[in-house]
């Protein structure tokens, strides 16, 4: 019986009744060692669901997605109705195919595996010691328990405070002591005796109410004692005085039984068999097994051992000598049969370098990171540099670490383990690509200026030896340079260029290095050129080559090409969602956006930006979650709706993170949100505006600028000025426009509006050409050509009702009633207003994709679509998928 949870019972019993009633959720309930979590994920489940279970084991924290496997085990029958790539994703990740899958399609396949089996009958998942999980399970269960809210699922976590398990954004319960009547009730039950007050007052006061500490008081503690006649001791056994408890049990084993006891707290299968089988290759006699049995700190059912309590696991352990340890490791490593658990017992055997072991430890890293387990393979990675005597070797091992720590988003471990493995490597190739490696946590989460210089470094290591790469790690030095790295390397000097005759490749990053290089010196002229010439080499990138076609889309962006910018981060994009590569996936849609906002793309903007804050929340990334969060906040303030203390929340959260490379930007998009919300025409916002860079937001934002500065004496020349330069160098029409509006601005010369208006009529800016009509129309209204204003105006204004710019609307229908015109009331922009996702789900089934393929690019279950799908049928009136391709959607 459990004594005084009642409303922890309660909690616990909602969360399965909505799952019963076809709402899912998850509930993450938190306490200190032994505060009674085990025992109230352990109570009796409601009628009608059925029960699935896992646990987290400190041994098995290396090992990837194994507990995720004895979790959905029971459900792989389910398997075959999955989307193929799901499916391969979750057979590679336990271990049944040889892939290296994207980790976010095995989270999404287990999404997908509990949903279909929640379709047959609800479900309960009890995870229990969440905080020894491996971090590849608790990473897939954490997003599925955020987007589990249209699924007939109840997920329950148990796991100890500060203990490194982040519930994120899940509902907490925390597990607090028991209160004066439930210790009572349990002392009264352990002891055979109620406990007198005074004691239960001593008890209470040194335990805080503990339920573990409270149970195992009768055991330590006397009749007398409990019954108040003899003084109680000055400290009771608490936290790691009840792991001394349990010690003291098994220090009062003969020496063979506590050798078993060992290995059961040594061994991570919980298999009696392994157990059995390691006490006679240790030359202990079977009844050494039933002897430890005996003292309750174990049990065994169904031929599984199932520990009273998880602390007996730690005090068994850290009660035994290196030695002990050491040779209960070796016993288990020569029975398990699983590969990887063989070898962490071989390394946990060790006593000091074993080359063995640490073979055995590299197969163990490369299995996992097929399996996608990037954690698994940088810990046995490293584990087994430590282990390896030859130091050539050990530095190779170590640079294998510290990647795949990058790739598990450990940036400060891989960094350490990569400064590590270049002070041990001889070999240049690797040297230079481990530097490149050490480079790119440098500038994601250091210093700009240090992770250009290393990865120009690594370049000019391998100029001799691989050209083609070491041009690659120069575009990605010059790429730094245009967000403000400044390491006093010239990235174009320490390659070769590419030869004429070489292919288009070669040619394209040759062109690219060159274009990105000529940026920090606004060096236009020769600039665009050369990023037009890598922009035309796009035909001949193939599918999936992330180190060229994000960098054609960037050359696009700094260039303000719109339609080539969404040309090739529509073209990423959708070879990401075939391959399933959920990172490039949010890469492409947040870049996308900054293309589709000044292109006046609004609506198909929000529809990304949201989709992409989805995928870095479900994913339990908030460092790509800044970046997207921004952009929205950018149309928001466009549109009239933002709020200042959205902008504060977003900069606060990102002053906080590692953003890396994006950092400017968002602090950027920031600035010019705060600028539009402020009035444009204000100084407040021009000293907003003035704080941007010389990069492509401050361009996005060059009409906001000019009129900040006309408005609150800026350096209105100077930024029309820099505007023309870029115009000519890149040929952008609207760039010319936008120059043609600022010098209008400057000498109130209707001719430059007029030459405005015509550039603009041939760009793809509507806003920025909508900002030009209303500067003009002010201008002419203001100098008594009232009938001459309203054309501009009135065509202002409808772009601005398009747009969905509610601020600019109702200035431009100002200056329009001022005209002496009749101005129509704003009649909204969208034709169906549906949520971001809605538009989403609506597009992608418009497009002929089944219920289950959109949601595998959403990263949400099939449920999930259908309830959207629903939401928009009810909205638009329609009854059909078919009629979806008639509404307005973009």
């Amino acid at each position: 019986m459990l004594y005084g949870r009642d409303d922890e019972q309660a909690a616990l019993a909602e969360l399965q009744q909505h799952a019963l009633a076809g709402r899912g959720g998850a509930l993450v309930v938190l306490g200190a060692p032994g505060a009674g979590k085990s025992a109230l994920l352990a109570a009796s489940p409601l009628d009608g669901l059925r029960v699935l279970r896992t646990q987290g084991v400190e041994a098995e924290s290396p090992l990837a997605f194994a507990a995720l496997h004895r979790l959905l085990r029971p459900l792989r029958h389910h398997m075959g109705r999955l989307p193929a790539r799901q499916a391969r994703a979750l057979r590679a990740a336990f271990g049944e195919e040889d892939d290296a899958p994207d980790p976010y399609l095995v989270y999404l396949g287990a999404l997908s595996l509990v949903a279909e089996a929640a379709a047959e009958q609800p479900l309960l998942l009890v995870v229990d010691d969440a905080h020894w999980l491996d971090d590849e399970t608790a990473a897939a269960l954490l997003f599925v328990a955020r987007r589990l809210a249209d699924d007939p699922v109840a997920l329950l976590f148990a796991a100890r405070e500060q203990s490194g398990f982040d519930p994120a954004e899940l509902p907490v319960l925390p597990l607090a002591g028991l209160d004066r009547a439930a210790a009572s009730a349990v002392l009264a039950e352990r002891a055979g005796a109620p406990v007198p007050d005074a004691v239960l007052d001593v008890v209470l006061a040194q335990t805080g109410g503990n339920p573990l500490a409270l149970a195992e008081l009768p055991t330590t503690l006397g009749p007398d004692q409990l019954s108040g006649a003899t003084d109680l001791p000055g400290l009771l056994p608490l936290s790691a005085r009840v792991e001394a408890a349990f010690l003291d049990r098994a220090r009062d084993l003969d020496p063979d039984a506590a050798a078993v006891l060992l290995l059961v707290a040594a061994d991570d299968t919980g298999d009696v068999a392994v157990v059995e089988k390691a006490t006679t290759r240790s030359g202990l006699p079977a009844a050494a097994f039933e002897a430890a049995e005996r003292t309750g700190l174990f049990t065994t059912a169904a031929g599984e051992i199932v520990l009273r309590h998880p602390l007996v696991r730690s005090a068994v352990y850290a009660g035994a000598t290196a030695t002990e340890r050491r040779r209960a490791h070796r016993a288990l490593a020569e029975v398990v049969t699983d590969p990887q658990r063989r070898a962490w017992h071989l390394a946990a055997a060790a006593d000091g370098t074993d080359e063995t072991a640490a073979a055995a430890l590299v197969e163990a890293g490369e299995r996992a990171r097929a399996r996608g387990g990037h954690s698994g393979a940088a810990a046995a990675f490293a584990r087994a540099a430590d282990l390896t005597p030859d130091p050539a070797v050990r530095g190779a091992r170590r640079a294998k670490a510290a990647l795949a720590a990058w790739l598990a988003g450990r940036p400060q471990t891989a960094a350490d383990l990569a400064d590590r493995a270049l002070a041990e490597i001889d070999d240049p190739v690797l040297h230079a690509e481990t530097l490149a490696a050490r480079a790119r946590t440098e500038w994601n989460t250091g210093s700009l200026d240090v992770g250009q210089r290393m990865v120009l470094e690594a370049a000019q290591g391998l100029a001799d030896l691989d050209p083609s790469r070491a041009r690659e790690l120069a575009v990605l030095g010059a790429g730094l340079a245009t967000v403000g790295a400044h390491s006093g390397i010239d990235p174009t000097t320490v390659v070769p260029g590419a030869a004429p005759d070489a292919p288009a490749r070669d040619r394209c990053v040759d062109a690219l290095l060159n274009g990105l290089h000529a940026i920090p010196a606004a060096d236009w002229g020769r600039a665009a050129p050369a990023l037009q010439t890598a922009i035309g080499f796009a035909h001949a990138i193939p599918p999936g080559d992330v180190d060229v076609l994000p960098n054609l889309g960037i050359a696009a962006l700094h260039l303000q090409a719109d339609d080539d910018a969404l040309r090739l981060h529509d073209r990423l994009l959708a070879d990401a969602r075939s391959a399933g590569a959920t990172v490039i996936v949010l890469y492409a849609l947040t870049r996308r956006a900054l293309a589709e906002v000044p292109a006046g793309r609004w609506t198909a903007a929000r529809t990304s930006l949201s989709e992409a804050v989805e995928i870095a929340r479900a994913t339990g990334r908030p460092e790509l979650q800044s970046f997207p969060e921004a952009q929205l906040a950018l149309l928001d303030a466009l549109c009239g709706n933002g709020s200042e203390a959205d902008l504060d929340r977003i900069g606060e959260t990102a002053a906080a993170l590692s953003l890396g490379t994006v950092a400017t930007t968002v602090r950027d998009l920031l600035d010019w949100a705060r600028a539009q919300l402020a009035g444009v025409r204000t100084p407040t916002a021009l000293a907003r505006l003035g704080r941007l860079g010389p990069s492509m937001v401050a361009r996005s934002a060059a009409v906001d600028r000019l009129e900040a500065a006309s408005a609150a004496d800026g350096p209105l020349a100077e930024w029309t000025a820099e505007l023309e330069h870029f115009a000519e160098g890149t040929g952008s029409v609207w760039a010319a426009a936008v120059a043609a509006h600022g010098r209008a601005l400057l000498t109130g010369d209707t001719a430059h509006f007029d030459r405005a208006v015509d550039l603009h009529a041939r760009s793809t800016r509507p806003f920025d050409a909508a900002r030009t009509r209303l500067a003009y129309g002010e201008h002419l209204r203001r100098a008594g050509r009232r009938v001459d204003a309203r054309g501009h105006l009135r065509a202002a204004m409808e772009a601005f009702d398009a747009l969905g710019a509610r601020t600019w609307y109702d200035l431009a229908r100002r200056e329009l009633r001022a005209s002496g015109a009749t101005a129509r009331r704003r009649t909204g922009a969208e034709t169906v207003r549906l949520t971001p996702t809605e538009l989403q789900v609506a597009k992608l089934v418009a497009e002929g994709m089944a219920n289950r393929d959109v949601a595998a690019q959403l990263f949400v279950s099939p449920r999930t679509v259908d309830f959207h799908l629903r939401n928009i049928f009810t909205k638009t009136g329609i009854s059909s998928r078919r009629e979806l391709g008639g509404l307005a959607l973009s």
